[in-house]
């Protein structure tokens, strides 16, 4: 062993001798309890960062500590590589996305592999390799089959950006969830898988979860959005036709004074037509278009319309009620159409107050009576019907439920339940990404290619245009195929699968990487199944876990899988955050645009100004707040880095940037290497203490202190998932071995305790720093890696603190005995004798005046 730790030198050797030993690749073991371990797999933008540092640490840990525990650890790594940001790099590198990406792979493969995480490298899978998206072109069809893909003209979400269009979860506050740029409503042919099939069990099965973050849960819910109502007919003034309408507050439709349409509904533009208003109205609706969706549901949106020139009337009163085009309505919740109640309804409250349209009571409060004519907002809660005949004087959930029936039994509507999860668009106007296997055909329709020829193989000789738009749409030897029905000429479709298609599954393909039977092995993958811990950002709480969820359910009514839901338990790790440093001239600083005049204070390199410092927030290129972990590494190793992405924070949490922090860590883990470097000679000579030998005050104080420390790493792992505190207790361990060897004296069953606790703290922090303490470990005269060791049990004998007793006295005399640590404080003391209920019962009353604590003696109580 030598005497300095010179992290670049043992990391590499002891990563080589893993990979030689090929010690993390498993295979499916039944006398092992199986534990899969799976962080969100990365799209390979050519450089790690600290968020994928951390995230990959925090699994890495978790990994290593079951395989210890005995288990039968599946840790994996594979590429999410298809889709828009690959395709856009490569566009701006003027190279191709299939070279930019394995390229990028290679990269970031080596990147990770220097950071030494345990994966088992022979499952590893790319998304965008066609040995791959060939199973996903089978699922597709499978589920066309099925009727759980279909093609449908709809309003689609279009980023003009980036030249696609969107999923609804893929729209963030009107912006492109990639560019951040708005995006408009289009109509336009698009294949969808049908999620709402899977709406209710979705939703149930957030009840079945209790491993996942209930923050999660609930955005779920939320998503899927259940609502219970009842579905309306309006009948129109002209002709024989009806306007559906959902609402949940069926038992306000006697208040109903006018009718309100999203501007994408089809009566929009048909009920104007010929009519004097028809102008106004389409000028009013591609206004609205061209309004972010944000907007259009904010609260705060100034809700205008326009008067489309008809009518439909009041199903319950027969009153007449004009028609008009409305903002704030959306095509996507209920039916896009809303019957509009102002007096209990705020958004038509500040329409009707706009337009001069009726308001009309028909909910009063339980201790009042409300007056349409004075009303400054609408009154939106529950209450006891007035002027709605029949139900009059009904509290509003019979009522509702009345209404319903009533509906039903007059052919004027019916109970319904609505959702606001709506089906998954998957057409992607992109070329990176996987082909949609159908046809068309002017004959025959719209064709599934037969499974005998797949995979439909993205053509790779394409060249791409600085506009982005796909070249696939004049790519001849793609587009031009024959029909499979007749044989006849017919065309391929363009359009590529959205990539959190390939992101739904891939957890799957793990467990079978190389299996050319389908798109799953069932007997491998049943064994590996449900993934045990899931670890991601929150970020992809709706997007990539929802469809994960539908994904996993299809699959198991195809009879390729057999469980219900894919993660047993989910992580979503907190972000890495830095201050931002911005130069008065020159903008935002990057850390090498910057020089420390001394610490938090920076000046810019290029003019010499004093830096502001901003707040810590998320590392962003675009703010120059990033932290290289390749420079890290480099400078203090890879153990040192992830050291401190374990200790600075508890995983669920933010995580704040420290340059001292990291210095720390590797301060930390120098003086840990001196300690074994100090003492391996001679204990390579001693056998660790196994107990049976009695133990004078300092070893056992020192082995009291090892089991301690063992109990508070395992159950800060296994319970918590808490690496922070349980390195801060092996931390204290350390402590007190360096105290235990300051002391002479000793018995010859120091050596023993000493070796144990050592050996101890470098089995207990393996996980978080594997290089050095496998180093360290073949320095006490050990073969196998620390990780082949079984994880240390504590003795809970051995682990509780010894009683010291203590005789507390009031005014003098004996009152009672109590037993404290060892090591316990004065106040500590004092507070124990204090609580004692003897001692209580003896002062009584009477004011305590002092209280005198001889340590390790007594507490005189003076009253």
């Amino acid at each position: 062993m030598e005497s300095k730790y010179i992290p670049g030198e043992i990391e590499p050797k002891w990563q080589a001798a893993w990979e030689d030993q090929r010690l993390f690749y498993v295979s499916e073991d039944g006398s092992k309890p199986k534990y899969y371990l799976l962080e969100m797999f990365p799209y390979p933008s050519g450089r790690i960062h600290m968020g994928h540092v951390r995230n990959y640490t925090i699994g890495d840990v978790v990994a290593r500590y079951k395989i210890m525990r005995g288990f039968n650890v599946i840790h994996p790594m594979g590429w999410d590589a298809f889709g828009m940001p690959a395709e856009n790099a490569a566009i701006k590198a003027k190279s191709h996305p299939a070279t930019w990406t394995y390229d990028n792979i290679a990269q970031m493969k080596a990147q990770l592999k220097r950071m030494g995480f345990s994966y088992d490298w022979s499952r590893e899978l790319a998304t965008c390799d066609v040995s791959y998206y060939r199973w996903e072109q089978l699922m597709f069809l499978k589920m066309y089959e099925r009727g759980l893909a279909y093609r449908e003209k709809a309003y689609v979400n279009w980023c003009p950006t980036c030249q696609t269009v969107l999923a609804n979860e893929q729209v963030e506050a009107g912006l492109c969830w990639r560019c951040s740029q708005s995006v408009e409503q289009k109509d336009m042919a698009q294949w969808f898988l049908k999620i709402t099939d899977y709406a209710d069990e979705l939703l149930e099965y957030c009840d079945r979860l209790p491993g996942w973050p209930e923050r999660v849960l609930t955005m779920q819910r939320n998503w899927i959005g259940k609502s219970h109502g009842a579905i309306i007919h309006f009948p129109l003034e002209d002709g024989d036709d009806v306007i559906k309408v959902f609402t949940t507050r069926q038992d306000t439709v006697y208040g109903a004074t006018f009718m309100s349409l999203a501007v994408e509904h089809p009566l929009s533009l048909e009920l104007c037509k010929t009519k004097p208003e028809e102008t106004a109205v389409r000028e009013f609706i591609e206004k609205t278009k061209r309004t972010q969706r944000s907007e259009r549901s904010s609260e705060f949106l100034d809700k205008a319309g326009v008067f489309t020139g008809a009518y439909c009337h009041n199903p319950m009163t027969g009153e007449r009620m004009p028609i008009y085009v409305a903002n704030f309505v959306l095509m996507e919740y209920g039916t896009g159409a809303v019957m509009a109640v102002p007096a209990h309804d705020q958004r038509d409250f500040e329409f009707a107050k706009a337009y001069g349209l009726p308001l009309k009571v028909v909910v009063n409060p339980l201790d009042g009576k409300l007056d349409e004519n004075t009303m400054e907002a609408a009154y939106e809660e529950d209450g006891i019907l007035v002027n709605s005949g029949e139900f009059d004087g009904m509290d509003s959930a019979s009522a509702r439920q009345a209404i319903n029936s009533y509906l039903e039994a007059n052919g004027l509507g019916e109970a319904s339940i609505t959702y606001r999860l709506r089906d998954w668009l998957i057409s992607r106007q992109r070329y990176w990404g996987a082909p949609i296997p159908m046809v068309y055909c002017d004959k025959c329709g719209t064709v599934p290619v037969p499974e005998d020829d797949l995979p439909v193989v993205l053509p790779l000789d394409v060249s791409l245009t600085p506009s982005g738009g796909t070249p696939l749409p004049t790519f001849k030897e793609f587009v031009e195929t024959t029909c499979p029905n007749c044989e006849g000429a017919a065309k391929r479709e363009v359009d590529t699968m959205d990539t959190f298609v390939e992101s739904s599954w891939y957890f799957n393909r793990y467990t079978c990487p190389d299996y050319e039977g389908g798109p799953l092995d069932r007997p491998r993958n049943d064994y590996w199944m449900p993934v045990d811990q899931y670890i991601g950002g929150i970020e992809h709480a709706v997007l990539h876990l929802l469809y994960s969820r539908f994904f996993t359910k299809v699959l198991r009514d195809m009879g390729a899988v057999g469980q219900d839901e894919p993660f047993t338990n989910l992580l979503t790790q907190g972000m890495v955050c830095k201050e931002t440093l911005r130069c008065p001239g020159h903008g935002w600083l990057e850390p090498d645009d910057t020089v420390e005049e001394k610490p938090e204070v920076n000046r810019c390199r290029k003019c010499g100004k004093l830096a502001e410092v901003g707040r810590k927030e998320k590392m962003s290129k675009s703010k120059g707040n990033v932290v290289d972990p390749g420079r890290l590494v480099e400078r203090y190793g890879a153990d040192t880095v992830r050291l401190f992405c374990l200790f600075a924070s508890p995983p669920e949490r933010d995580l704040e940037w420290s340059d001292r922090g990291v210095e720390g860590s590797s301060r930390f883990l120098n003086r840990l290497w001196r300690l074994v470097y100090e003492e391996h000679q001679r204990l390579r000579e001693v056998s660790t203490y196994e107990g049976r030998e009695l133990l004078d005050g300092e070893s056992r104080g020192l082995h009291r202190k090892t089991h301690q420390t063992i109990k508070k790493v395992t159950e800060d792992i296994e319970q918590r998932f808490h690496f922070n505190t349980a390195i801060s207790a092996v931390m204290e361990l350390v402590n007190a071995i360096y105290q235990f060897r300051s002391n002479d004296g000793h018995g010859p069953e120091a050596l023993p305790v000493l070796r144990l606790a050592i050996e101890t703290a470098l089995v207990l922090i393996s996980p978080m720093v594997p290089h050095i303490a496998d180093e360290m470990w073949k320095a006490l005269g050990h073969e196998q890696s620390v990780v082949q060791q079984v994880w240390p049990e504590w003795d809970e004998e051995a682990a509780t603190e010894e009683q010291q007793l203590i005789v507390v006295q009031v005014n003098g005399k004996l009152r009672n005995r109590i037993y404290v640590s060892p090591s316990a404080r004065n106040d500590a003391i004092e507070e124990a004798a204090l609580a004692d209920e003897r001692i209580q019962d003896f002062i009584g009353d009477r004011p305590v005046r002092k209280v005198v604590v001889v340590p390790g003696r007594l507490v005189n109580v003076v009253v």
